[in-house]
């Protein structure tokens, strides 16, 4: 298997359309993390993306009458992209179906680019679906965002300019996985030249379909998937991908949506270029792998996998990578309501500066107090929590609490003596008219929402905090709502954060 993908990475047709890009070394991170960080840029291609590299080698290899008949592809972003400028240079017509959820800026640039596009479904699955039933019904040519052998070869000629750019052997290659089409190509190259060279997969936390299916020896799917990098949501990965990764890839690591945003942060200090969540993963993964086996002096090779970033998306980038790179901790501090406990609250946190302070009367002996702290490392959260301790206050640590980072810092509040048979969840709705009307009317009319709060960070869905009176004796036809609704969400009742603040 070596030596077939090895031969096509190398007679691919790659170079017709995209450029080698560079790989620069991260100076300022490699001085931070004491190891060499070099940053393959494949958010320098004209589409911002590696994913023009496997689309091109695929078309690029039809014959004259398939091009002729057409092309079409399911993608909500990336891979649309590579297709349509793909199809114009080729001379070919490209049908790319996208969720009817997809950002007006990612369809203009399809559109921009001459694809023609056709808006089905609310999610990637249904994209396909729909993408499959045109392919059969007009005899068009399907292009697979990662699980064909052309598109993997494509992707595999970064690997090619990787061991020609570096300076030194690299120790590690760090790939982003969705479907595995990067990873797969990048992995079958360096397998075949030299084995002793690491490639190491990252996923997300809440998207980590390949690891969950090498884990399980077989195709796993998901039933949901994060959506925050949104360029490997991918619920299953490829037959061709797994297999590949099975054989050649030698480990994998999760991050969290934190460690993302200072990765998008970290490239931003070392280029001035910003990178989307799905293109700084890798990176996020480096880091954490690197400090995790205490690496030193490591040559380390990360991925950039892409740049199609929303502008609005970065307000909550920059909030959310204080908390990825450990400069900021969150607690819940309960303290008797007397004079001078605020005063010992303060004394006790010392010089360090703080980022938050929530806090509103609702009892007669103790308050809850939401409290940000800047912080240098997670040894630093530790110590701060046992020096609150040390002072008899009740310390609950909400660093890692999601709730508590997307909505509780903006509100303050309290229990409602009115709120019986509450149960809160928290939901992304799609950001497109009608999702809150679909919930509103998907919902029981006997069913009071008794809570509210809603937040839109320019992504593609919203973050939305419901609090709904449902009694015990409707727990069922309450399942099957959050079935039919569809929405991704997270049960978040007996969260402590939200017992003490709501």
């Amino acid at each position: 298997m070596r030596e077939h993908y090895l031969k096509k990475i190398l007679t691919s047709k790659v170079y017709e359309i995209a450029k080698e890009t560079p790989l620069d070394h991260a100076k300022l991170l490699s001085a931070r993390i004491n190891n060499n960080i070099y940053l393959k840029r494949e958010d320098t291609q004209q589409v911002f993306s590696f994913k023009i590299r496997g689309a091109y080698n695929k078309m690029a290899n039809l014959s004259r009458k398939e091009l002729d008949r057409g092309v079409i592809a399911a993608s909500a972003g990336n891979h649309a992209q590579g297709v349509a400028i793909s199809a114009k240079k080729l001379g070919c017509r490209a049908i790319i179906v996208m969720p009817i959820s997809t950002p007006q800026v990612k369809v203009d640039a399809v559109k921009r680019l001459g694809g023609e596009v056709v808006l089905a479904g609310t999610s990637y699955s249904d994209a396909y679906a729909h993408a499959i039933e045109l392919e059969k019904k007009e005899k068009l040519t399907f292009v697979h965002p990662f699980d064909d052998p052309d598109v993997i070869a494509g992707q595999g000629t970064i690997a090619l300019e990787i061991l020609r750019q570096s300076p030194q052997k690299p120790d590690a290659i760090f790939c982003a996985i969705g479907g595995g089409g990067l990873i797969a190509g990048v992995a079958a190259y360096i397998k075949a030249l030299d084995p002793s060279i690491k490639v190491i997969g990252v996923q997300t936390e809440d998207s980590c379909a390949m690891i969950k299916s090498i884990k399980a020896n077989r195709r796993v799917h998901l039933s949901d998937v994060g959506l925050f990098s949104d360029g490997t949501a991918v619920k299953q990965v490829g037959v061709e991908t797994f297999k590949l990764c099975k054989e050649f890839v030698d480990d994998y690591i999760t991050v969290n949506t934190d460690e993302i945003c200072a990765a998008i942060k970290d490239v931003f200090q070392d280029t001035r270029n910003i990178l989307e969540p799905a293109g700084a993963l890798s990176l996020a993964g480096a880091k954490k792998y690197a400090n995790k086996h205490q690496w030193k002096s490591k040559n380390i090779i990360a991925v950039m996998s892409g740049a199609n970033m929303n502008f609005d998306r970065l307000r909550f980038v920059a909030e959310r990578s204080e908390v990825g790179e450990h400069k900021e901790a969150i607690f819940s501090v309960t303290m008797p309501e007397v004079k001078g406990s605020f005063k010992l609250l303060c004394s006790s946190i010392g010089n360090r500066s703080v980022t938050e302070f929530n806090y509103r009367i609702s009892d007669k002996e103790l308050a809850h107090v939401f409290v940000g702290v800047q912080t240098s490392s997670t040894e630093d959260t530790a110590k701060i929590q046992q020096l609150l301790e040390k002072k008899k206050f009740i310390v609950l640590n909400l660093t890692n609490n999601d709730l508590a980072k997307t909505h509780l810092r903006y509100m303050v509040g309290g229990r409602s003596d009115l709120a019986d048979n509450e149960v809160l969840y928290r939901f992304e709705f799609p950001e497109r008219p009608g999702a809150l009307m679909r919930f509103l009317e998907s919902m029981n009319p006997e069913w009071n929402i008794s809570f509210f709060h809603y937040r839109n960070m320019g992504g593609d869905f919203g973050h939305v905090l419901v609090g709904i009176q449902v009694p015990t004796s409707d727990k069922k036809a309450f399942k099957a709502f959050l079935d039919q609704l569809g929405y991704p969400f997270v049960n978040e009742t007996d969260n402590p954060a939200y017992k003490l603040f709501l």
